[in-house]
């Protein structure tokens, strides 16, 4: 039976997805997650125990894992799992994304230099430490300005700001952030700078694909209906396939493929955001991974004898050295709702679910939020309340739908108890 290691955290929502897909599949899943160590087997998934911040002693477990039983392919969900599959994937001899390439598409900084090297399209962007006196930021910064930190993911802690005053309130704001206990365990050095970079208008798409020996291959493009113009930049609804014509369509993939090439990327999934506008098209970044979350589950392929299957399941066929250019998108529209969370407090319920369930279009309502738990909005919170699905023969459709489950939605939060 082919074996295939999947590195992730223990947090993360796709690792169930990719358990179910390997079973369909006759593969052998092997997990690698940020677990404790000190404990045998807690969570009953007989993970190898593993540390983001601790490289060479993380892979050194992996091997001794694959000394045992061989390995054929690795996947990564999450950016940080991302750098440690590809050490792996060295390691084990097995192909992937290069380490050094990984390294710069997690971190913000060293992508925007690496794409401004390579000559493409990029917003003016600087750095700050954290810690400098607002006396002391730049005189030159061109408004309006994001504020953003290395290497937090999901839209955490990336803040505009149209004015000196809401520069200097912004780069508080990410610092509270980066000073809390659970940002700190990632002991991640790049929290000890900020990046300030222009504010690019325009449309914003995602794109999904997977590199092979260095080519790319589009497995989706997906629209961004909603304006993310900030203050914040909670993404909602993703859709595919997208609505602009060909020639847009076209620059997209072009200028993703040019920006993949220029960070270093070679084989794997390739996760991108972009924003479009007169000037061109602007790569905000790449990620060495597939899409986050349950929004994976909006994508579903057709490929050999005419079996439908997964993006997961696209994944592991990858990973073990199949080929996936047989593989196309389902005909129709479908479209995914990232649940906003809509202010902090301590989740009791949803109500409208079963509403929402019955509209026509929609094919799924996952809440993911367990009741009791403390949620946090954007920028400094990191989840959603849960996921929406819509599939229809138009994309305009989809979105429709989507908006209508949501608006029947009622959420229950109950105002957090202060500790003092």
């Amino acid at each position: 039976m082919p074996r295939v290691l999947v590195i992730a955290t223990t947090t993360g929502y796709q690792t169930r997805a990719f358990g179910e897909a390997a079973e369909e599949l006759g593969v052998d899943l092997v997990f690698a997650t940020d677990r404790c160590h000190q404990l045998d087997n807690p969570w009953r998934d007989d993970a190898v125990p593993v540390r983001f911040h601790d490289e060479p002693r993380s892979v050194a477990a992996i091997e001794e894992m694959a000394g045992d039983a061989p390995v054929d392919g690795v996947l990564a969900v999450g950016d940080r799992p991302a750098v440690l599959a590809a050490l792996a994937a060295v390691a084990l001899g097995v192909p992937g994304h290069p380490p050094g390439g990984v390294r710069v598409c997690g971190n913000k900084l060293d992508t925007r230099r690496r794409l401004q090297a390579a000559g493409l399209s990029c917003p003016q962007f600087r750095t700050l430490r954290v810690g400098t006196n607002p006396e002391a930021f730049p005189a030159d910064i061109v408004f309006p300005c994001v504020v953003k930190p290395l290497t937090l993911s999901g839209s955490r802690g990336v803040i505009r700001a149209n004015s000196p005053t809401e520069l200097r309130a912004a780069v508080s704001r990410v610092c509270r952030l980066l000073a809390r206990g659970e940002v700190r365990q990632r002991r991640d050095p790049s929290d000890a700078q900020l990046l300030v970079e222009t504010f690019i208008p325009g449309r914003e798409y995602a794109l999904e694909g997977v590199m092979e020996n260095g080519a790319l291959h589009i497995l989706a493009l997906f629209d961004k209906p909603d304006p993310l113009d900030g203050p914040f930049f909670e993404e909602t609804i993703y859709v595919t396939p997208s609505a602009e014509p060909d020639a847009t369509r076209d620059r997209i993939v072009g200028a993703v493929t040019e920006s993949a090439r220029a960070l270093g990327l070679h084989h794997g999934p390739v996760h991108a955001e972009c924003r479009v506008n007169e000037r061109g098209v602007f790569v905000l970044e790449i990620a060495a991974r597939p899409i986050g979350g349950l929004c994976a589950r909006a994508l579903s392929f057709r490929g050999r004898g005419d079996r439908v299957v997964s993006l997961e399941e696209l994944l592991l066929r990858h990973a073990l050295g199949e080929p996936v250019r047989g593989y196309r998108l389902l005909p129709g529209a479908s479209a995914v709702m990232m649940i906003p969370i809509p202010r902090a407090g301590i989740y009791r319920r949803m109500e409208g679910g079963s509403i929402a369930s019955g509209i026509s279009g929609i094919v799924d309502l996952v809440v993911t939020a367990k009741p009791d738990q403390h949620l946090e909005p954007l920028p400094e919170g990191a989840s959603y309340l849960g996921f929406i699905f819509a599939r229809t023969e138009d994309p305009a459709d989809a979105v429709r739908a989507l908006r209508q489950a949501h608006e029947t939605l009622n959420v229950v939060i109950d105002a957090s108890i202060p500790v003092v």
